[in-house]
């Protein structure tokens, strides 16, 4: 199944692997970023190549942004990393839209 998931996902352009790498509950390297959705200093919204990645902490910031990679540093405390589906993409943009505000 995941198998599949990982064949079909990968298209031109879009870096093939997606990594999520933890220093000391204070750092976040995330690999395979497609696109920052939305972001403040308590909570991160990330569209990767396995789909939207939620962060939630505290003091949250971007360290570092290379969009040609699609690499993203956040450092701050990590509380929470939360994979949405897929099917739930839209209400979580909305979701997360509303709270930026």
């Amino acid at each position: 199944m995941m198998s599949q998931y990982y064949e079909t996902n990968q298209t031109k352009g879009t870096p093939p692997e997606h990594d999520v790498i933890m220093r000391g509950r204070k750092l976040l390297d995330i690999t395979g970023v497609k696109q920052v959705e939305s972001f403040d200093s308590e909570e991160f919204l990330l569209e990767t190549n396995m789909g939207f990645l939620a962060i939630k902490g505290q003091n949250l910031q971007m360290k570092n942004l290379d969009v040609e990679k699609g690499i993203v540093s956040i450092k701050g405390k990590i509380f929470d990393l939360v994979y949405l589906d897929e099917q739930h993409g839209e209400k979580a943009k909305g979701f997360f839209s509303k709270l930026f505000r």
